[in-house]
């Protein structure tokens, strides 16, 4: 693995089992929350990870992190192998990878006065006295912009924005290379979003952070990442630096996503061409045949139903640029114009192996 590579995700898998609703039934059913998702993240880089609720991408963070053991898979991280190990012998590599959770108010103690919740990670880890650990928490909580005065403070006395700077400031304790931020804007104001987003940047560019950003707001993920993955139903579907993403997007579903997309002018609103998926999700316990998109996708044709395309670069575009779609969107097509050359009645879900 090159120097330059801080985590490796190979070929990860996560299902749930859950209990059939079927009388006698042999097979246990699982749910496919992750399935075979391959991700490399580079030192110093942010790559966000898009996709519709329940599409895997907080899954994927929770393996990353081995909060979840690993159906099958490898995950490296660091030029370590993390994929198996037990809970005493991840203890020292817990110190370079930490998450900031969505929730502000669910993520915090509200028994815990700040500066002990704050000073966790150094009690955890047997680091400093009591003296010096107070000293390094109102240090960080200073750099988050925190008043380090409110170390005594209870998470109640806060607002939602300063909650989330709590828990910034919790990750950071440390001084870990690694920050999952599993959106960690979504539960505020737009106003503190901002706020939150460029208090990210800055720790990043003064302390060299690596960021895996989690997202449903696309228009935040372009502004804080160097590359995009974008998922569904537990798979990456496209792949690529922002720009190229964003401007020359590749598989349908991704092209779908961004003509949702807010816009502040009321005229280039009019002039843009929302693209309507059909019907809803597929259940991830059932999960379709071929490319998992096909039962939605505009431009489904048979070979989707019954082969899985791979991530691979489209249509000239670089090795950086990847996307697992047979029937590639070309630059400047026009997919509300797309018919499928399937019909409903031919687009199947059927068990997947397990």
């Amino acid at each position: 693995m090159s120097d330059d590579i801080l985590l490796s995700v190979q070929n990860v898998v996560k299902y749930f089992p859950v209990q059939s609703g079927k009388l006698f039934r042999g097979a246990r059913e699982f749910v496919h929350a992750v399935d075979g998702v391959n991700l490399e993240v580079h030192r110093g880089e942010t790559l966000g990870l898009v996709g519709e609720t329940g599409c895997g991408k907080s899954t994927l963070a929770r393996c990353i992190a081995r909060l979840y053991d690993l159906t099958s898979g490898r995950v490296v991280f660091d030029g370590h192998d993390i994929s198996t190990l037990k809970t005493s012998a991840l203890r020292p590599l817990r110190r370079e990878m930490q998450i900031i959770f969505q929730d502000p108010y669910g993520s915090l103690n509200p028994r815990r006065r700040v500066g002990s919740i704050i000073g966790d990670p150094f009690a955890i880890h047997g680091l400093g006295d009591d003296k010096d650990r107070k000293r390094k928490v109102q240090e960080v909580m200073e750099l988050v912009g925190l008043n380090p005065e409110h170390f005594n403070r209870f998470p109640a006395e806060f607002s939602g924005g300063q909650r989330q700077r709590i828990g910034v400031a919790r990750a950071l304790a440390l001084r870990p290379k690694l920050i999952i931020c599993d959106e960690p804007v979504s539960a505020l104001d737009v106003s503190i979003q901002a706020q939150i987003i460029n208090l990210l940047a800055d720790l990043q560019q003064q302390l060299g952070l690596t960021y895996i950003f989690i997202a449903h707001d696309l228009s935040v993920v372009r502004h804080v990442s160097n590359r995009v993955g974008v998922m569904y139903l537990g798979k990456i579907v496209e792949l690529a630096p922002v720009e190229p993403l964003y401007e020359r997007p590749r598989h349908p579903y991704t092209n779908a996503l961004l003509s949702a997309v807010p816009m502040p002018d009321p005229d280039l609103v009019e002039q843009r061409r929302q693209i309507i998926l059909v019907g809803d999700v597929p259940s991830p316990i059932n999960v379709p045949s071929g490319c998992r998109f096909h039962p939605r996708c505009p431009k489904a044709q048979p070979t989707c139903v019954e082969t899985e395309p791979q991530l691979s670069p489209q249509l000239g575009d670089g090795s950086d640029h990847l996307a697992a779609c047979h029937f590639p969107v070309a630059e400047g097509e026009d997919l509300t114009k797309a018919k499928p050359t399937i019909a409903a009645s031919e687009r199947v879900v059927e068990p997947h192996p397990v």
